[in-house]
């Protein structure tokens, strides 16, 4: 399932401006939009890829147990990221390392959480309210909704105050909208009218199962039975998902309800790397999305205003240091200490992890000066 005739475009594969009917209404998003910020978007798609990629080697080298890639959608990830205000609240799948990155976390505590260095992975207050990735699929976008309806409960959304009011973006991919918790999620977010954005990546494959298979009609008309307002766009374009996400997360925030986002991309690696997807799907389907890379058709935009060669070069510089950093931390990592597992079960001391963490100390402590 790709491309449908509703499919919103901004910026075609060829790297040139769309412009027609249906792109009028995003043309003032799109010319305020800065080249500092247009650089942002290049550099953090071409930096997190290449950190991507990076984490992958070292999976296959045995530094960590799985790792969960993200290349080919970048752009999905940096234009909605990048359109959230820092007040909102995003709740991630399990591959949104870009919105991470965007939001201020350190890509090393990915690593370390697939690695199994770390109880959760980190702390949303320190991370630009970037929740924690969620391993069971589908079931973020209940704890999202029910974030949102908690903003709407305490005044912290609906006053007309864009600046201030918070908002909630979900991202969940084409598999979780078989779940039924992402269908409840809808429910109670239309019935209590949650300012949140549910932003589907719709990378073509849970797993091994095809979209064509999981829904006959585009995903994005699905909410419109629970009375959402929804939009397909391409989610190869970065411009796109930037300004549509703007255009509905305000929307949201303003009091209007939740809204739906289906970002059309595709899975260019593995689903993780456990799985082989030469085993399920066309070298030709493959080679259909590599010509629409939303990387080099970025790339091309920018060089279309007059970006030369010298900034290409920085980013492609800054790619290769935040990879060998990446390294070099990764195999630098500590197993964390075993007391750590009781630290944060409860938000404050409790006497039954007190008597857990006693109890494995003694145990621990029984066999000292055994050979």
């Amino acid at each position: 399932m790709s491309y449908t005739a509703e499919t919103l475009q901004l910026l075609s594969p060829e790297g040139r401006l769309v412009q027609n009917e249906a792109t009028e209404r995003y043309r003032g998003v799109v010319e305020s939009i800065g080249e500092e910020r247009l650089r942002d978007f290049h550099r953090t798609m071409s930096v997190v890829r290449r950190f991507d990629i990076e984490a992958g080697n070292l999976q296959r080298q045995g530094q960590l147990a799985l790792w969960i890639p993200s290349l080919g959608q970048e752009a999905a990830q940096v234009g909605s990221g990048y359109a959230a205000r820092p007040q909102d609240h995003l709740f991630p799948a399990y591959r949104e390392h870009a919105v991470g990155y965007i939001r201020g976390l350190d890509p090393v505590k990915i690593i370390a959480m697939l690695r199994g260095l770390s109880h959760g992975g980190w702390v949303p207050e320190e991370t630009g309210n970037f929740h924690l990735y969620t391993l069971v699929i589908g079931s973020q976008t209940l704890h999202a909704t029910g974030y949102a309806m908690g903003l709407a409960l305490d005044g912290e959304s609906g006053t007309g105050d864009l600046e201030r009011d918070a908002a909630v973006m979900v991202y969940f991919g084409d598999g979780a909208t078989s779940q039924g918790d992402v269908n409840e999620a809808f429910v109670f977010a239309q019935s209590y009218r949650t300012p949140q954005v549910f932003f589907l990546q719709n990378n073509h494959w849970a797993i091994s199962v095809p979209v064509s298979v999981q829904s006959r009609t585009p995903l994005f008309h699905r909410p419109a039975g629970f009375g959402i307002p929804s939009i397909q766009i391409d989610g190869n374009d970065v411009l796109a998902s930037y300004a549509v996400t703007l255009e509905n997360l305000d929307a949201a925030r303003s009091g209007g309800g939740p809204r739906f986002i289906e970002a059309l991309t595709y899975r260019m690696g593995a689903h993780t790397t456990s799985d082989d997807p030469t085993k399920y799907r066309l070298d030709a389907d493959v080679e259909y999305w590599r010509q629409r890379d939303p990387i080099s058709r970025f790339e091309t935009y920018l060089r279309s205003l007059g970006e030369g060669d010298a900034f290409f070069d920085e980013v492609h510089q800054q790619a290769e240091d935040l990879a060998a950093d990446a390294r070099r931390r990764t195999l630098a990592l500590e197993p964390p200490p075993a007391d750590s597992m009781f630290a944060h079960v409860y938000s404050e001391p409790h006497p039954v992890m007190d008597a857990q963490r006693a109890w494995l100390a003694n145990y621990e402590a029984s066999f000292e000066g055994e050979s």
